[in-house]
């Protein structure tokens, strides 16, 4: 029997409350337990717990497939390059907006297929919002709205543009010098993809380094709200499950042409 996918969807947004539950006990406390990885980036208790909340939940379901978690272990690209299908996870995105606790964070889980996001969801525990989409079946808020990224030119004035709270750069700061008259909006985590695909903004560049499971999750919901998460340089859709597990600088859009996407 075919696997219904938004139905897998749904019960992955599931896993991804348990986990944002998870994330908000600790969220209530007052020690996060804050430790830095080899990169320098934090890591918290509530990255740890959330990972295993989604590890379990994932490894209960009926599709099985293997687990690429940014706090997970290691595996080797002699042994990814042979996943077809895999689950690739964010157990915490925005561990610098959690410790600042300014609500700004996701959980996020996406199932990639033949390096393509083909289902995601994404939870915000601060505000208990959950989004999911599958393949061919739309983007959907958890109370049954179809997300619908809205549609615009380049040319357009006062385009409403996100920006990370905690990477804007020089280069960010030059694609929104090229646009007419923008409207600048920071968010923290990937909310700022979810801004698109709501269609409550319109452009998100990210010249600046991310990981593939930064992007998946809300990369699934913005294709299927119409919208684009494509390669700055080659003007291609992000691929995932690549030897070096870092994203190209790219640029979301929402429902624009594709002859106006970067190239």
């Amino acid at each position: 029997m075919e696997t219904d996918y938004l139905q897998v969807a749904e019960e992955v947004g599931e896993i991804t409350r348990r986990a944002g539950a998870a994330i908000m006990e600790i969220y209530g406390t007052d020690d996060f337990g804050v430790e830095h990885k080899s990169d320098d980036s934090p890591l918290t208790k509530a990255d740890k717990a959330a990972n295993d909340v989604i590890v379990a939940g994932l490894n209960a379901l009926t599709l099985r497939a293997p687990i690429v978690s940014e706090e997970g272990k290691d595996i080797p690209f002699a042994e990814r390059r042979q996943y077809t299908r895999f689950w690739l996870v964010d157990p915490l995105d925005g561990t610098k907006e959690f410790i600042k606790r300014n609500g700004e964070f996701t959980v996020n889980v996406a199932l990639i297929e033949n390096g393509r996001p083909v289902l995601g969801a994404v939870y915000v525990p601060a505000t208990d919002e959950l989004y999911y989409a599958a393949q061919n079946r739309g983007a959907w808020r958890a109370d049954g709205e179809r997300l619908r990224a809205a549609s615009f030119t380049l040319q357009d004035a006062g385009l409403r543009v996100v920006a990370s709270r905690s990477h804007l750069n020089e280069a960010t700061q030059a694609f929104m010098d090229g646009l007419n008259e923008p409207e600048i909006v920071s968010r923290g985590s990937s909310l700022k993809i979810l801004e698109l695909a709501r269609g409550e903004a319109h452009l998100y560049p990210r010249l600046a380094p991310t990981m593939e499971w930064d992007t998946a999750a809300a990369h699934a919901v913005l294709l299927e709200a119409g919208g684009h998460l494509v390669d700055d340089g080659t003007g291609k859709e992000l691929v995932y499950n690549k030897e070096v597990l870092r994203n190209p600088e790219f640029v979301a859009y929402g429902a624009v042409s594709e002859g106006q996407l970067s190239c």
